[in-house]
């Protein structure tokens, strides 16, 4: 019989390099306190690493750096909201480094959250949650809500041409009409470059 250990690698496993993730991933499915000497085991093991307090993540390894990747920060807060229920938004900076419109690394990534105020050291980055408004989190489609922060953080002076066929050039076809109807109620100015940014 295979060890809890080694069954908790390999559903970490079969989530692919880079996930991130708690114990309450695999409540289910095992006892707590065995999953946390798992856990335990696997990092003594340097199978998988630790992102900061309670969060651990499956290191991707880089053939140009020759190293190990640290922690992917929208992974990490993915496995927190998991752990609290939380619903999460990726706001200002956060929004435009994911869709690729920042090339700099933010020392502070800020995700609004329908759960308290709360911030986490990780590594040389502060991860903080921000207790905001359902109207900002309560999107459908994880797209919609990464196009509306990140035009927010832009302001509409900022947003070209390039922009928008740099968001256009990332998003599905198939799901704009999803995300017009996602984003019907956000700010008039917002909607109209997502109507441009979903054109034809």
């Amino acid at each position: 019989m295979q060890s809890i250990e080694n069954k908790i690698l390999s559903i970490i496993r079969g989530h692919g390099k880079g996930w991130a993730f708690t114990s309450s991933d695999f409540s289910q499915k095992f006892k707590r306190s065995t999953i946390d000497w798992a856990l335990y085991d696997l990092v003594k093991n340097e199978k998988i690493k630790r992102a900061g307090r309670g969060v651990y993540y499956f290191p991707k390894y880089s053939e140009l750096l020759k190293r190990d990747l640290g922690p992917d920060i929208d992974h990490v807060a993915q496995a927190i909201a998991r752990k609290f229920n939380w619903r999460i938004q990726a706001s200002g900076e956060a929004a435009l480094n994911l869709l690729g419109l920042s090339t700099q690394v933010p020392g502070k990534y800020v995700y609004l959250s329908d759960g308290p105020d709360r911030s986490y050291q990780i590594g040389n980055t502060t991860l903080t949650f921000k207790k905001s408004a359902l109207k900002e989190i309560g999107f459908k489609h994880r797209e919609s809500g990464l196009i509306v922060h990140a035009l927010k953080a832009l302001g509409k002076e900022r947003v070209d041409s390039n922009i928008i066929s740099k968001i256009k050039d990332q998003l599905d076809p198939k799901k704009c009409n999803k995300i017009m109807e996602d984003t019907k109620t956000v700010t008039s100015w917002v909607y109209e470059i997502i109507r441009k940014i979903c054109e034809g």
